[in-house]
């Protein structure tokens, strides 16, 4: 029993967090929906200090607003939210792929490879979850080798706000990603190309800026 210790704080916080934002993205908690503390607390067995806290981290990323004394809801999906938050995090990972495509060693090149297998077969099963989570593993490896940390925030900061909308249409049938392209990718990465690893990278992030045009 000595080498059980109290869950810090930080890490509580951090667990409203997720978990309120992965509702929010997948549309269990709708696009104007009132949230409040003590509800989301007790589902999450959370007293209502992190859940606070998480709310004003999640408000600062626009998957909340908040008026003082009168409600906390979910933000709308809006078009051009999304096509900004896509230019920029296009750029960022333009930019990992530039400095890790030189680093890339062939474990993490089959990591790539391995990713882009689950989400091909996802997207074929027409499994959301784990197409965009087989998504963020295969370019999670070019954003890891790159060791930008600011780069990796960024991104994590803009991606829910693009996620919201994929997902909407990929449930409408729609294929938000190419595992071709990916291939594409992961080819020029395995050949050390980086000019081409950028391009590629840039297409998909032009495909994604593309999303928010028919809303």
């Amino acid at each position: 029993m000595d080498a059980i210790r109290p869950v810090r704080r930080t890490l509580l916080r951090e667990r409203a967090y997720e978990a309120i934002k992965d509702a929010i993205v997948a549309g269990e908690i709708e696009p104007g929906a009132v949230v409040r503390d003590g509800e989301l607390a007790e589902r999450l067995g959370l007293s209502r200090a992190p859940v606070r806290e998480a709310f004003s981290r999640l408000v600062d990323e626009g998957l909340l607003e908040s008026k003082p004394q009168s409600y906390t809801r979910v933000t709308a999906v809006v078009a051009g939210e999304v096509r900004d938050a896509a230019a920029v995090v296009g750029a960022m990972h333009e930019l990992v792929v530039r400095v890790a495509v030189p680093r890339l060693r062939g474990a993490d090149v089959n990591a790539m490879r391995s990713a882009n297998a689950r989400f091909a077969h996802a997207v074929r099963a027409g499994d959301v979850d784990a197409a965009l989570r087989a998504d963020d593993e295969l370019h999670d490896v070019l954003v890891r080798v790159s060791g930008n940390g600011a780069a990796a925030a960024t991104i994590s900061r803009y991606t829910p706000l693009i996620r919201r909308l994929e997902r909407r249409r990929f449930g409408e049938g729609g294929n938000c990603r190419s595992a071709g392209l990916h291939e594409r990718l992961i080819e020029a990465c395995a050949d050390g190309d980086v000019d081409e690893a950028v391009r590629v990278t840039a297409e998909i992030w032009r495909g994604l800026e593309g999303l928010a045009d028919g809303d």
